[in-house]
């Protein structure tokens, strides 16, 4: 063997150990560490050719259903499933609706549409309520699961089973009464609380579930809680152990996104009288006959809005609050009227 290759064959070996050395493969993530999210990724999303026909309610509805995996959780009340992609260069946004009165019929709502922004005109939504009719199956497959199919693409939906949530002993006053559980799809947890005496109804933070935010205390008041991650505004109860929500932000209002507020997840698949009926009439008597025990209108068309929480820009709107629940001539039940700031 000569020199040549043998100064070839070790400088080759030399490379290599150094290269071995030098580099190690990317480790996989740790199950436990937080999803990444990158502007790549995004851009890439956005810049992609269009691929479905948006005009077409079932080729979306197909692409959404091939896109989940075999069985998804829908953490809503209100047993929206919602999503959101990129096409054409738009982001879009939708969601799939198992409704109490109408999952047992076989039917499912479908809803897409151009995602809404402050700075541009609200977009059309697409709404079907699909069924049999359009080749869409849904199957009950035990209390709160349901299996969608549609042509050959089956997903079980599990919706959330809060039946066994209830208020701590103590946590509520002689004069409410609880309507169910909320989880927004914000993400947090409530309570539906109707005061029966002053005639008005609360989202209570349920403080026994985990819940997905980082509180801090506002500059208006200590007794004034934020979420960081949210813009939901509490109040630290002067007569209990519990936070009222007070306030969002308005600016998530202007776009229906996931923080605009509970007044969309009610409790449904745990109204199971007519508590929630009766306390909307007693508040709208005007409405008797004309709502059912959702509080929908004939048809569905409509709900009764209970949203008794103000939208707020600075936290120095939230300042009314304050003066209203430091007011000494305002004490007992009439206190909980200074969080009612929108009734409707």
């Amino acid at each position: 063997m000569s020199l040549s290759r043998l100064i070839r064959t070790g400088t080759a070996g030399l490379l290599a150990l150094q290269l071995h050395v030098g580099t190690t493969a990317a480790a996989e993530p740790r199950s436990d560490w937080p999803k990444l999210h990158t502007n790549q990724e995004m851009i890439e999303d956005a810049s992609r050719a269009p691929s479905i026909d948006t005009k077409d309610p079932l080729a979306v509805l197909g692409y959404v259903l091939k896109s989940l995996p075999a069985r998804v959780k829908v953490y809503p009340t209100e047993n929206y499933y919602y999503f959101w992609f990129w096409h054409d260069h738009v982001k879009w946004a939708g969601n799939l609706r198992l409704d109490p009165q109408e999952r047992d019929r076989g039917l499912i709502n479908f809803a897409y549409f151009e995602d809404y922004t402050e700075w541009a005109a609200e977009s059309k939504v697409n709404h079907r309520l699909l069924g049999a009719d359009d080749g869409v199956t849904v199957e009950k497959l035990a209390p709160l699961v349901y299996r969608v199919t549609f042509r050959g693409t089956a997903v079980e939906f599990a919706l959330n089973d809060l039946s066994e949530t209830r208020p701590p002993e103590g946590f509520l006053r002689p004069t409410e009464v609880y309507v169910g559980p909320v989880l927004d799809d914000s993400g947090l947890p409530f309570y539906l609380v109707w005061n029966k005496d002053q005639k008005l109804f609360h989202y209570i933070l349920n403080e026994q579930a985990p819940a997905a935010e980082a509180w801090r205390a506002s500059r208006v008041s200590p007794r004034i809680l934020i979420g960081n991650r949210t813009g939901f505004a509490l109040y630290r109860d002067r007569y209990r152990d519990r936070k009222i929500l007070i306030g969002i932000y308005a600016s998530n209002a202007a776009v229906n996104n996931y923080y605009d507020g509970p007044f969309d997840q009610l409790p449904d698949n745990f109204i199971k009288d007519d508590t929630l009926h009766d306390a909307i009439l007693a508040l709208e008597p005007g409405l008797k006959g004309k709502i059912d025990r959702f509080g929908n209108s004939p048809g569905g068309k409509e709900r009764f809005l209970i949203g008794p929480y103000m939208q707020w820009r600075t936290e120095e709107d939230l300042a009314v609050v304050k003066r209203c629940a430091a007011d000494p001539k305002i004490k007992g039940e009439r206190w909980y009227g200074c969080f009612v700031i929108e009734r409707q």
